[in-house]
């Protein structure tokens, strides 16, 4: 069975070239456009990792973050973020909430994204 990677990303051309790669590579892509929807698919879907952007509608990323860390149903699901927010404090903050990776969009393409899934649940 192939594994679940949740993407939550207001941006639906990445969200579209994000889906069509991983699904080249036999992952199962799920979506999310804002920061509530993304938490209420992770309770449902129980993905095996979530792919997070921190500027977000309705729930920015890090607030997103804080819910599935404090809930024991998603806690130790895998959290890369993907942002646009390259400020070193902005990164701490998110690896101190809990997230596993940070990539700054600008500075990684699709196919170095898809190696860091990979090397994560291997």
């Amino acid at each position: 069975m192939s594994k679940k990677i949740l993407f939550i990303e207001d941006e639906s051309a990445l969200q579209r070239a994000a889906s069509t790669v991983l699904t080249e590579k036999g992952y199962t892509v799920l979506s999310a456009l804002d920061g509530e929807l993304g938490i209420a698919a992770a309770k449902k879907e129980m993905p095996d990792l979530i792919l997070l952007d921190l500027i977000l509608p309705k729930k920015d990323g890090f607030e997103v973050l804080k819910d599935l860390k404090a809930d024991p149903a998603t806690q130790t699901i895998p959290v890369i973020i993907l942002s646009n927010l390259a400020e070193s404090a902005d990164v701490e903050r998110a690896l101190t909430l809990g997230a596993r990776t940070y990539l700054v969009k600008t500075n990684y393409r699709l196919e170095e994204v898809v190696e860091k899934i990979d090397g994560i649940l291997q």
